[in-house]
């Protein structure tokens, strides 16, 4: 008989591999922050598991991590709140940052409770090349969403130097870039193409934000969704199109063909929630421009304050005095029949991969210290930052029944890392459970699994999970979080 000596075995729980189909219980074994070992219930071979530690997971889903494409909350409060959310890697690609290489450094530097990466931000790349504004990161940027320098058209030389940062950033291992041209809808559709170009080049996707559809602003330059399938049928970059729930609302069934119809390489993420989250001085967000959406201004609720903006001068007031301000921005009615609907299509459309949109945190306690935790009850914060995973869990899988608990592993896992393995080689080791693939794993109860976190108080932790394993390391123990466990890992491209 061969002993293997592990450092954690889980012993009986029902093992889902979305890449091999595998759906059986089976003994987990994990040496090294890797798997050694799947042993199947009855299996006669001459295998004997011996580890330091030994958990019953019988009656519990054994699955790898979920892997969270587009994330903003890249802090250690952030990955701590994630983590009890079932997510064992988050990724900031839609918006990603400037000197990549400086920001790996200051988050392996702090740690993080589970893994992390960036892309290269094309916005804030335009911001200081274009809009001549100094901008050291994404949560500085977001005082400047609305503003009209970044967005004016670009001289020649001002864009090869944009296309140039992007262009660095990538060899600095950034793991795509990030496109959030819903913020600057006007600017030439060439610039677009341009990036994707460089992108291309370099091997890697770009992760939009789409500039509006046609029916969402008349005259736009180019139709936000054709934009991404055009070019990627250009170009031959890999598109991965964010949040398509938020960005297509109610004309989602025209993006989902249109998407369909095209043989080029698109992918889409979706969260399970009717409202998005954003700067309140958004181009979209404009007086001007909330009723082609459908919305009011009292459709948003200013997250430092909790409350829904009264009318057009208070809207104004805020855009002006905190650009930076979030505005929790409800597109979908979620108790109303035919929105839950559009919902649920988004979330169920073939390949849609799940991804939170999780927003930054900034209580004042993390401010003076990162370590700070938990954050304060009554949090007026956008649930998807606490509740993204679960909550789909609980809605498709156990309540709706049109996800099968395999399907939804490949929806949470499995897709998200088959998005960047062909650039990022670490992500060929994620999203699967089997011999030799990162030890990044959830063990949560199908019955129990939910999400608590609700708009008035958006740090509410996830429940229903036995086990959330990083790098081998537990970071969650039957809910409850280990606060010394930071054992998360860069994830880089090449």
């Amino acid at each position: 008989m061969t002993t293997h000596a592990c450092d954690l075995v889980l012993r009986g729980g029902r093992v889902l591999d979305p890449e091999t189909g595998r759906d059986e219980v089976a003994d987990v074994a994990v040496l090294d922050g890797t798997v050694v070992a799947v042993v199947a219930a009855g299996d006669c071979s001459e295998v004997h598991l011996v580890a330091h530690e030994e958990v019953d997971v019988s009656g519990a889903v054994v699955a790898p991590g979920w892997i969270d494409l587009h994330s903003h909350a890249q802090s250690v409060a952030g990955s701590r709140l994630q983590a009890h959310d079932g997510v064992t890697t988050a990724l900031d690609l839609e918006a990603g940052t400037v000197e990549v290489e400086r920001w790996y450094a200051d988050v392996a530097a702090a740690g993080r409770a589970i893994g992390y990466g960036t892309s290269a931000s094309w916005q804030i790349s335009r911001m200081i090349h274009v809009g001549g504004i100094e901008v050291g990161g994404p949560e500085q940027a977001l005082a400047f969403f609305g503003d009209q320098r970044w967005q004016a058209e670009a001289r020649p030389e001002q864009t090869a130097a944009l296309l140039a940062r992007v262009e660095a950033e990538l060899a600095q291992g950034a793991l795509g870039v990030g496109m959030l041209q819903g913020y600057g809808p006007r600017i030439d559709p060439e610039e677009y193409l341009a990036v994707s170009r460089v992108a291309a080049s370099a091997g890697v996707a770009t992760f939009t934000h789409a500039r509006d559809l046609v029916e969402q602003l008349p005259g736009v330059p180019v139709d936000g969704a054709e934009e991404i399938v055009r070019a990627a049928g250009e170009t031959g970059v890999r598109a991965h199109y964010c949040h398509v729930n938020s960005s297509s609302s109610r004309l989602v069934d025209r993006v989902h063909r249109l998407i369909e119809a095209s043989a080029a390489p698109v992918t889409t993420e979706a969260y399970p929630y009717g409202a998005g989250a954003t700067p309140i001085s958004a181009d979209f967000l404009s007086p001007d421009r909330l009723a082609r959406r459908g919305l009011t201004p009292s459709s948003l609720v200013y997250a430092p304050t909790g409350r829904r903006v009264a009318d057009v001068a208070e809207l104004l007031r805020l855009r002006a005095q905190d650009p930076g301000g979030i505005a929790i921005v409800h597109l979908l009615d979620e108790e109303v029949a035919a929105d839950r609907e559009v919902l649920d299509r988004c979330l169920t459309f073939p390949g849609t991969v799940v991804a939170s949109d999780a927003m930054p945190l900034a209580w004042a306690a993390e401010r003076s210290d990162p370590y700070a935790w938990p954050p304060p009850g009554g949090t007026p914060l956008h649930p998807r930052t606490a509740g993204t995973y679960s909550r789909f869990w609980r809605r498709y899988v156990r309540e709706l029944g049109v996800v099968s608990p395999l399907e939804a592993v490949r929806r949470c896992s499995l897709g998200p890392a088959r998005v960047l393995e062909p650039s990022a080689p670490a992500m060929r080791r994620k999203g699967r459970l089997q011999v030799g693939a990162d030890a990044d794993l959830v063990v949560l109860d199908l019955d129990r699994v939910t999400d608590r976190s609700t708009y008035a108080d958006g740090t509410r932790t996830s429940t229903g999970y036995r086990l959330v394993v990083v790098d081998g390391t537990v970071v969650v123990r039957d809910d409850m979080l280990v606060l010394d466990a930071l054992p998360g890992q860069a994830v880089r491209a090449g």
